[in-house]
């Protein structure tokens, strides 16, 4: 099978995922929204993609599961994990 996104490759969210698809694991959970930064975790058995969401220290704070349409390849992370808050887009950002 022929695949856009390969495994631990950065992506941005281009949809809000449904909530039906998202596993949160921060406490309390917070919002997954459109413009978050995510990495490939593995392609699932429907041909979807389950992405890690992680906060700027690197924790997991949830996984979705998206269509390949709803993604869009990214360089990575924001290289000055000094100044997170302030990158555009950043899974953590406020």
């Amino acid at each position: 099978m022929q695949t856009k996104f390969k495994r631990h490759q950065h992506v941005k969210l281009l949809v809000d995922p449904k909530e039906e698809d998202t596993e949160p694991f921060a406490d309390p959970p917070k919002k997954i929204k459109k413009g978050m930064i995510g990495k490939i975790n593995i392609l699932l058995p429907n041909g979807r993609y389950h992405v890690r969401i992680e906060d700027k220290k690197g924790n997991e704070i949830a996984y979705v599961a998206m269509d390949e349409e709803a993604l869009e390849a990214v360089d990575g992370p924001p290289k000055d994990h000094e100044d997170l808050e302030n990158v555009e887009g950043w899974a953590h950002k406020r």
